[in-house]
């Protein structure tokens, strides 16, 4: 059994995964973010999670940062004690599993990559997570090219998940259809850059599209992430898959 953990800004969940079906073999469960999120309390929360599940033959983690050769480099989410850390041995020596660490965004990318909407897309695919921040997955003909950080592209003098991201709406007060305006400028920023072949977007947004998406023009295809905001965990796991059998499962990264 592998078991996916996904922390975010909010909470930290977890589940075994069917890697064959791409779906939880077992309800998720779910602890809200302990708030410092320093490293300790972090680790002991994904512990806690860990605990509640049969032990797993490996534990696939997403990270709210860029993780490099198993260490945090950037923590935009978290608390800055995680600038630094050797994220990969800290999470190895809590859980006594072998454990793959990534990006949170690009484990929703390898998910919708090999099981939803980016599945046997050729050239050039970007996903986004909406939620406390913006997250980023770049792939090519279904490879993953690791650790981009478009949320931190800047529009109008901002990093753009400060006016875009679902936190963004939310703490603004916008409709959905205000939001909708400034993801769209966004948006164009990424596609003028990158001229993509197709966006999906992702987070927990996804999976209330139809409010904001309509409003939503350009010339790039747009759909929602298949996965809604399970698409982490399911990636986390098939990262920590392909740790082992790399090439299996759909999707890939650029080593």
């Amino acid at each position: 059994m592998i078991l996916g953990i996904d922390i975010g800004g909010s909470g930290i969940k977890g589940a075994p995964v069917d890697l064959a079906a791409g779906s939880f073999a077992a309800d998720r469960v779910r602890l809200t973010t302990p708030h410092p999120s320093n490293v300790h309390h972090v680790v002991s929360t994904v512990a806690e999670i860990a605990s509640k599940f049969e032990p797993a033959e490996r534990v696939g983690i997403t990270f709210p940062g860029v993780v490099v050769g198993g260490v945090a480099r950037t923590a935009a989410n978290v608390d800055q004690s995680w600038l630094g850390a050797p994220v990969t041995d800290l999470f190895t020596k809590a859980l006594d599993r072998p454990v793959v660490v990534l990006n949170d965004a690009d484990a929703a990318g390898l998910a919708e990559v090999a099981y939803g909407a980016g599945k046997d897309q050729p050239g050039l695919t970007v996903v986004l997570t909406f939620g406390t921040g913006i997250g980023s997955a770049l792939f090519f003909d279904g490879v993953l090219v690791p650790n981009t950080e478009f949320g931190h592209l800047q529009v109008r003098d901002k990093d753009a998940e400060t006016r875009a991201s679902d936190h963004a709406r939310e703490s603004d007060g916008l409709s959905w259809d205000k939001w909708a305006g400034r993801v769209q400028e966004y948006l164009e920023w990424l596609q003028l850059l990158l001229r993509p072949n197709l966006f999906i977007i992702g987070g927990g947004v996804s999976k209330k599209s139809e409010k904001f998406l309509p409003h939503i023009s350009i010339d790039t295809p747009i759909v929602p992430a298949a996965l809604y905001n399970d698409a982490g965990i399911i990636g986390a796991a098939l990262a920590a898959h392909q740790a082992v059998s790399p090439g299996q499962g759909g999707a890939s990264t650029v080593q």
